[in-house]
């Protein structure tokens, strides 16, 4: 990974070929500018899909997401964090969890880039990964489709090897779990880290993910999750050693 000075702050980048890159990047308008937005997706805020085009065999689309605050600060500093070193800011950190989960084999989006643009004593910040090719969220999928046993065991897994290299994702839930043809993968790595694995954080997070689940079959009740899927979740997850 590789530190850029910009005019705001820093950047930092990935792969060589983006030696090129500049603050600007990181901005919907200027992607908007070149007609490269492929779409959107509108949680609390939007996050932008992009194809960059940055040379013709290549057709891989990139998420530019921004980081907004949450809670009740965010209507004191919507996205503004107070700045203690580059490599403590949100989007560094995540960029650079990202880039050893990655390293290491794991189902995690392609990291691209990072951006910290500093004001004072505080910072904003943005992150670019590549988009998973073929996948949709686990919310958008079983609204339409239930999972056999073998996937939710699959997913299960999948989790427990995260949790066994000590990954704390400190906002699992059915939104930032990506499902394609073949697997499953793990979004979103704002506040994560690499902890000790040991049975009280790992037993929360399942907890989260359990309440994510039924939050939103609340909200929509055809949504084809069952306390059998969850089993067969847990089943899969313990299958690990």
């Amino acid at each position: 990974m590789q530190i850029k000075k910009s005019p705001k702050g820093s950047i930092a980048f990935c792969h060589p070929r983006l030696d090129s890159i500049s603050s600007d990047w990181f901005t919907m308008e200027y992607w908007q500018q070149k007609s490269v937005i492929t779409g959107s997706s509108k949680g609390r805020h939007i996050t932008w899909f992009i194809q960059p085009n940055l040379d013709e065999a290549d057709e891989s689309q990139w998420v530019l997401r921004h980081y907004y605050r949450g809670g009740l600060i965010e209507k004191i500093s919507k996205d503004r964090y107070f700045f203690t070193g580059l490599n403590q800011t949100r989007a560094i950190a995540e960029l650079t969890l990202l880039v050893q989960l990655y390293n290491e084999g794991f189902n995690v989006p392609k990291p691209i880039a990072a951006n910290v643009e500093k004001y004072g004593l505080h910072y904003r910040a943005d992150i670019i990964i590549e988009r998973v090719e073929g996948a949709q969220d686990m919310v958008a999928k079983l609204s339409k489709t239930a999972l056999t046993n073998v996937r939710w065991q699959q997913l299960g897994r999948c989790i427990a090897k995260f949790h066994q290299r000590g990954v704390y994702h400190a906002d699992l839930n059915a939104k930032n779990i990506l499902i394609t043809d073949e697997e499953f993968y793990l979004i979103d790595f704002d506040r994560g880290e690499i902890r000790q694995p040991r049975t009280k954080w790992q037993n929360a997070n399942l907890d989260r993910l359990l309440r994510s689940f039924n939050k939103e079959k609340g909200i929509l009740d055809t949504l084809k999750f069952t306390s059998n899927n969850w089993q067969q979740l847990v089943l899969g997850y313990h299958s690990v050693q």
